[in-house]
């Protein structure tokens, strides 16, 4: 048994922590379900448009809620930063700080929120430039833009509220509020969108009052487990804690943009191969997008669970983290695996009706169905490399992927076409957790260099 002692230093005492399967599961099985309610939004806000819309609408809601799909997963180091940050304080025993990096997240995230709000035009325009869709559907993007933009506030103080809250270990409560902000979202879409018949403004103002009453909701359970005093502004601005933040956000965007460049990199290679193509890879691709919500569940187990070992400097409490979370990691990976490989006839049938398509996606299933258990260490590492606050060597790891990605990514697929590209989307997602797991030894020494054995 690992047990973790309270830094002396610290405000109050650290609960007994071990790290054990039961633990990891009862962060990892509720957070996978607060993730699974996040793409019945999207295709909610899909369903009222198609029956109160038209085409153009309903395309024009696909690019608008692409440009906000884009920016809000860059900006997502919001909630990953303050996880790994307030696990670190929690298991260090000084719930000061633990306020502390809440609050100078909070004011990152309005800040950021509020930047983006005046930046609208130019973020629109941008995504315009990128997508070129037609008249009507630009027309009916920039209404979606327009009015869903004034939830940027909203919705990343939630990214902080949500770090907050897994970095204290409170996955329950989680789960609750992400019922909370989507399910408030999805009735008041369904309400304002179909019922009232605003259409596009309706879904997209439904969404500004979900992000809204998420942050009500979650602003109350943050302020419920405090347990002391809120720290003084000079705490709060401490120059050192917002370089730290700062830069471990700096590191996760860059990450984050690696990662979206990889998949677009693979949209962009697929579309070479004509329309019958593009829409396979897709919809395989689809399927791996629905899975990763069950690795994230462990990701996010793998983040707390790091950061508080580290936060109170325990090798075998981190040690025991990185073995279990990468056991389960592993193992969800392979059975998704294998629901795919023997379901994926079922479900691309279910995806699609055309018959060019669906022998298209049945030719590369195989390819499809590997990629939740080769992707498996790389979601299970990062959360470990997030939870330690070791972004920079994260960072770095996926520069050097992606860059062997583009050069498969071309080499390949002119070589062997279509099977080549997924092959190099395979490597990518096995060099991800392969590099980073090399790295980690060196790190973990640095890290608890004195620490207690």
């Amino acid at each position: 048994m690992t047990t973790l002692q309270p830094d002396p230093d610290g405000d109050v005492g650290q609960e007994s922590f071990e790290v054990t399967h039961r633990r990891v599961l009862a962060i990892t099985l509720p957070m996978t379900l607060a993730f699974l309610t996040t793409p019945l939004l999207g295709m909610t806000d899909i369903a009222v448009i198609g029956r109160v819309g038209d085409a153009e609408m309903l395309g024009g809601l696909v690019v608008g809620a692409l440009i906000f799909d884009f920016v809000f997963a860059v900006c997502n180091f919001l909630r990953a930063g303050t996880t790994g940050l307030t696990a670190q304080a929690v298991g260090a025993g000084r719930p000061r700080e633990t306020e502390a990096v809440f609050l100078r997240a909070a004011v990152l995230s309005v800040g950021i929120g509020v930047a983006l709000i005046l930046c609208e035009p130019l973020v629109m325009a941008a995504g315009l430039v990128a997508i070129a869709p037609g008249p009507a559907v630009a027309e009916a993007a920039s209404t979606y833009v327009f009015v869903r933009m004034f939830s940027a506030p909203f919705a990343f103080l939630n990214y902080a509220i949500l770090g907050s809250v897994l970095g204290r270990g409170r996955s329950g409560l989680a789960l609750m509020l992400q019922i909370v902000l989507n399910g408030t979202n999805i009735a008041l879409s369904i309400l304002f969108g179909m019922v009232f018949g605003w259409g596009i403004p309706g879904v997209a103002f439904g969404t500004v009052c979900g992000e809204a009453a998420g942050c009500a909701a979650g602003l109350v359970a943050v302020a419920s487990l405090r347990s002391g005093r809120l720290p003084r502004p000079g705490e709060i601005f401490e120059r050192a804690g917002f370089r730290q933040m700062l830069g471990v956000n700096r590191d996760i965007m860059i990450r984050s943009f690696c990662l979206l460049a990889g998949f677009l990199l693979f949209t962009r290679l697929s579309a070479t191969f004509g329309p019958v193509t593009l829409a396979a890879n897709g919809l395989l691709m689809h399927l791996f997008s629905t899975g990763s919500y069950f690795l994230d569940g462990v990701a996010t187990a793998s983040e707390q669970l790091a950061g508080i070992a580290v936060g109170a400097r325990r090798r075998p409490a981190f040690d025991r983290t990185v073995s279990l979370t990468c056991l389960w990691g592993v193992g969800v990976g392979l059975g998704l695996a294998v629901v795919v490989f023997l379901l994926g006839d079922m479900l691309i049938d279910f995806l699609t009706t055309d018959p060019a398509v669906r022998a298209s996606a049945r030719a590369f299933l195989a390819f499809a169905a590997a990629t939740p258990l080769v992707g498996a260490l790389a979601f299970v590492m990062d959360g470990i490399f997030i939870g330690a606050t070791w972004s920079r060597a994260m960072r770095d790891m996926m520069v050097v992927s992606l860059a062997v990605f583009v050069a498969l990514g071309y080499g390949l697929t002119s070589r062997f076409g279509n099977q080549g590209l997924w092959l190099a989307f395979e490597i990518f997602l096995g060099l991800r957790g392969f590099t980073l797991l090399a790295i980690l030894p060196s790190q973990r020494r640095r890290t608890f260099a004195g620490a207690a054995a």
